[in-house]
């Protein structure tokens, strides 16, 4: 952090320095925004609670806040239980006897100091971030923010700047990288070993923690040596891409309504995928073909559910929705067992298990997107799943696709699966396939 702040360096940190930053020279004063790439287990949130109660406990900002304006330290992270994780961090070096007199009080999320001061956290959203005058950010783990948006990193960072700009406040995004896009691969590429007022660091996990254990990092290794270079090494994933560009998501969404009612002599479809409880969402999608050409109809996708909670409820409700569009069968995933088939059963819906592993179904639907041949609801959480999917290259060679780490795809996946039995059915002419009904 020396470098960052501009102060002098000894021998041993310059040769550090210059190596983790890709520089020739060492700064000579301090940065505006720093962006660390650093391998897992590296001390990422270490460092960002150490440089929060710095900005905050250290610097006084006071002559430039207006009466009753607060200056307000944030540390953002992907969701809740990472950015409470930070909070105790801040918190345990407040514990501190010389950093506890200025807390005037803890709150939910954070603390106030008395120079008009506060610290809190807060997860990746570039709505609820406006608002604030920002003594410092500490974006944590940003190469994993998933949550809004095509691209929510880029945008959170473009809401942040203008709130650091009164108070010229600090930027520090740390995180393991990931795949060669987002914020931190753009900053990467336009600023590592440039001399700039945005510095980038890369360090691998046992540069900023030289306890790490080497078999922990071997082990990672040889099992999958693309994830692991990623998550020790601090190196850039080159086996993953982007799967569906988002302008062919915007084309295909209509403007409304966000379910359509059953139409008169449509041939429907329908496709689940099951989920026994957690953050995963059981999903339902309905949909028909627009047209019997032979080259292909539009797919126009009705309605798509997402449930949380017991199982059979949620059954029980699909299967009344199904009903109401005339459907009689349903195809799933493969994986929930008989479960599905004989729940569904009870309510008068046959079950079948789709032939296509999720990969393949994605395929499928990556092409239909790609030559207009699908209309999607305005549904703002499936349009972020279908953006975040992702193209990975697996040890054998062939490329899987799937939701990124932390992730969802239930919604995704239940679209998919959907327009590809549509699609079987349309070039194959049969009426009556897995998960069709006519009426």
């Amino acid at each position: 952090m020396a470098g960052f702040y501009g102060l002098p360096l000894t021998d041993d940190q310059t040769d550090t320095f210059k190596a983790i930053t890709g520089r020739t020279e060492t700064p000579a004063e301090a940065h505006d925004e720093l962006w660390l790439a650093v391998g897992r287990r590296g001390g990422k949130s270490h460092v960002a609670a150490l440089v929060a109660v710095y900005e905050a406990a250290f610097r006084d900002h006071r002559d430039k806040l207006s009466p009753g304006e607060w200056a307000t330290v944030m540390l953002i992270a992907g969701d809740r239980m990472q950015a409470r994780t930070l909070l105790r961090y801040v918190r345990g070096l407040f514990e501190h006897p010389m950093l506890k007199p200025p807390v005037l009080r803890e709150t939910a999320n954070g603390l106030e100091l008395d120079n008009r001061c506060a610290i809190e956290v807060a997860t990746a959203s570039f709505k609820s971030v406006r608002g604030y005058t920002l003594a410092a950010v500490i974006a944590d783990e940003i190469a994993f923010w998933m949550t809004e948006g095509v691209s929510p990193d880029v945008e959170v960072i473009a809401a942040l700047r203008p709130a650091l700009a009164t108070l010229g406040g600090k930027l520090i995004a740390l995180s393991s990288p990931y795949a060669k896009r987002g914020a931190l691969w753009i900053t990467y590429q336009g600023h590592f070993g440039r001399d700039s007022r945005v510095l980038v660091a890369q360090a691998p996990s046992q540069t900023m923690n030289p306890t790490l254990l080497d078999r922990v990092i071997d082990d990672a290794m040889a099992e999958d040596p693309a994830r692991a270079a990623a998550e020790y090494l601090a190196q850039f994933r080159a086996d993953i891409s982007s799967l569906i560009d988002p302008g062919l998501i915007e084309d295909a969404r209509r403007p409304k309504p966000l379910v359509l009612p059953r139409t008169s002599g449509a041939i429907y479809g329908a496709f689940v995928d099951p989920a026994g409880g957690g953050q995963d969402e059981f999903t339902l999608c309905i949909a028909y073909p627009e047209g019997r050409r032979r080259d292909g109809s539009r797919v126009v996708v009705d309605a798509v559910f997402g449930r949380n909670g017991s199982p059979a409820r949620i059954v029980e409700e699909y299967a009344r929705i199904l009903q109401s569009y005339g459907i009689r069968r349903v195809t799933g995933d493969r994986y929930a067992g008989r479960w599905p088939r004989d729940e569904f059963g009870r309510h008068g819906i046959s079950y079948d298990v789709s032939d296509q592993d999720r990969s393949a179904l994605y395929g499928e639907l990556l092409s239909a997107l790609s030559s207009g041949r699908v209309e999607l609801p305005p549904d703002q959480k499936l349009a972020r799943q279908l953006i975040g999917l992702e193209r990975r290259t697996g040890r054998s060679g062939r490329d899987i696709i799937d939701h990124p780490p932390g992730a969802h795809d239930d919604l995704a996946n239940a679209v998919a699966g959907a327009v590809a039995i549509i699609d079987q059915n349309t070039f194959r002419k049969v009426p009556a396939i897995t998960g069709i009904s006519m009426f």
